[in-house]
C-alpha cells in the first residue's frame, strides 16, 4: 500500500509539467475562441490525442497510480487552462468511469477503447443520468430498461438531460430504472452502442459557462441494446435485486446504485477540476496586483488586495489537500467513513466560485471586461457547485453520513 505524502514524485512531476505545457500552448491560446463559439473543440481534442493526453491508455496509467494522485494533478493542470475545453477533453472519462465501475472485464475491453477512438480519428463518449424531472433526486428517475427475454435485449424509453457530449458521443452510457418499486436500489447503467436506432439529440443547451463542452438532452425512443450490453451482466444483477429485495423486507443496509458510485468516483476529480480554475485565476489576480499602479504604487501593497490574495491561496491549497486526501483513500481502499469525497468536492467547489469571484474584484472594471480571462473563469466555476451533486447535496450526504440520520 502507497504511503501518503505531500510530495510528488519525479515521475508526477513530469507528468504534471508535461500537461501544465499543453495546457498554457495549446488550451489558453484556444480558450476565448471556443468560449465565444459555443462548440466542441475538435481540433484541440486531436491535438491531445496526438501528443497521447486524451487516451485511454494516459487515463489509464493516472487512474492506478498507487498514491492516487494521478488523476488529481491531472485534472488540476488541464483546468488551469480553461474549463469548458479541459472538459470537452475529460469529459468521455465519466462514461469510462461509469463502466469500470460496474462492468465486468469483457465490458471494460470492449467499450471503453471505443469512447476515445484514436489519434486519427477521435470519439468522445457521454454519461446519462440526470433528467428534467430527477436531477439531484435520482429516485425520481423515468427512464425504464424493459427486458426482452425471447430476443435478450433490453428496451430502453425516456429522456436524459445536461449530458456532457449527448447525442454527439460514440458510446452512451445510460442509467435507467429496471425496477421501479426498488427505487434507487432499481437501477442498472447500460451501454448504447455506436449508431443504434431511436437515440437521438434533444436541445443543446447555451450555457453560462464551460461553453466550449457539449451540453445536450438525449431522447430515447425503443432503443434496443443487446443483453451483454448491461453493464455487470443479468446474472449479477438479477442477484443484487433479490438483495435489495430482502434488505427492503428486513430493513437492512442501502445498496449503492449505478449513479451513484460512478459519481462517488468522480467527485475528488470534480474537485480538483475546481482547484485548476480557482488557481488559474488566483495567479491572474496576482500578477495583475504585482504589476498595476494606483496612487503611486502597485495595489498589491494595499493591505485590502495583499490579503485577499493570501486568503485565496490558502484555500486553494486547502482545496488541494482534501482532494489529494479523498483521492488517496479511494486510491488504496479506505473507505470514505465521514464523506470525505464529498467534502472535497464541496469544498474546491465553493472555493473556485469564491477565488474567481474575488479575481474579478481585484482586477476592478479589468476584471469585468472579456479583455481578461478572470470573467470568464468566474463563469465557468459555477458549474463546479451544481454538477456531479450540488453543493447542498454534498452537505446532505456528508451531514447523514456523520450523523448516521436521514437527514432531508
Amino acid at each position: 500500500m502507497a504511503e501518503f505524502t505531500m510530495e510528488l514524485n519525479d515521475e508526477q512531476k513530469e507528468v504534471r509539467d508535461w500537461l501544465h505545457g499543453f495546457a498554457a500552448d495549446v488550451i489558453r491560446p484556444a480558450a476565448a475562441e471556443w468560449d465565444e463559439r459555443e462548440e466542441t473543440p475538435w481540433p484541440v481534442i486531436q491535438e491531445a490525442a496526438k501528443l497521447g493526453i486524451y487516451s485511454l491508455d494516459f487515463y489509464a496509467q493516472q487512474f492506478f497510480d498507487p498514491t492516487g494522485l494521478g488523476i488529481p494533478m491531472t485534472m488540476e493542470e488541464l483546468f488551469w487552462g480553461d474549463a469548458g475545453i479541459a472538459l470537452s477533453i475529460v469529459g468521455t472519462g465519466l462514461a469510462a468511469v461509469g463502466v469500470l465501475a460496474n462492468g465486468t472485464e469483457e465490458q471494460i475491453g470492449t467499450w471503453v477503447p471505443q469512447m476515445y477512438g484514436d489519434a486519427n480519428d477521435v470519439k468522445v463518449a457521454a454519461f446519462c443520468s440526470s433528467e428534467p424531472d430527477a436531477g439531484s433526486d435520482v429516485g425520481a428517475m423515468r427512464t425504464r430498461a424493459v427486458y426482452d427475454e425471447a430476443k435478450d435485449e433490453w428496451v430502453l424509453n425516456g429522456t436524459k438531460t445536461w449530458a456532457t457530449n449527448g447525442g454527439i458521443a460514440n458510446v452512451h452510457v445510460v442509467v435507467a430504472v429496471v425496477d421501479p418499486e426498488l427505487g434507487t436500489k432499481g437501477h442498472a447503467s447500460f451501454i448504447v452502442p455506436p449508431n443504434t436506432p431511436g437515440l437521438s439529440q434533444g436541445q443543446k443547451f447555451k450555457k453560462h459557462g464551460i461553453r466550449a463542452s457539449h451540453t445536450a438532452e438525449v431522447v430515447l425512443e425503443n432503443v434496443r441494446v443487446p443483453g451483454h450490453c448491461l453493464l455487470g451482466g443479468k446474472d449479477k444483477l438479477d442477484e443484487r435485486l433479490a438483495r435489495a429485495r430482502e434488505r427492503a423486507k428486513t430493513g437492512g443496509e442501502r445498496v449503492k446504485n449505478a449513479a451513484m458510485a460512478t459519481f462517488e468516483a468522480s467527485r475528488p476529480a470534480v474537485g480538483a477540476m475546481a482547484v485548476g480554475t480557482a488557481r488559474a485565476a488566483y495567479e491572474e489576480a496576482l500578477e495583475y496586483a504585482k504589476t498595476r499602479s494606483q496612487f503611486g504604487r502597485p495595489i498589491i501593497d494595499n493591505q485590502g488586495v495583499a490579503f485577499q490574495l493570501a486568503d485565496m491561496r490558502t484555500q486553494i491549497d486547502a482545496a488541494r489537500l482534501l482532494v489529494w486526501r479523498a483521492s488517496w483513500m479511494a486510491t488504496t481502499g479506505k473507505k470514505f467513513e465521514n464523506a470525505e469525497g464529498s467534502m472535497s468536492k464541496l469544498y474546491a467547489s465553493e472555493t473556485a466560485k469564491k477565488v474567481t469571484a474575488q479575481a474579478i474584484q481585484i482586477l476592478g472594471g479589468n476584471g469585468f471586461t472579456r479583455e481578461y480571462p478572470v470573467e470568464r473563469m468566474h463563469r465557468d466555476a459555477a458549474i463546479y457547485t451544481i454538477f456531479e451533486g450540488t453543493s447542498e447535496i454534498q452537505r446532505l450526504v456528508i451531514a447523514r453520513t456523520l450523523s448516521g440520520m436521514p437527514i432531508r
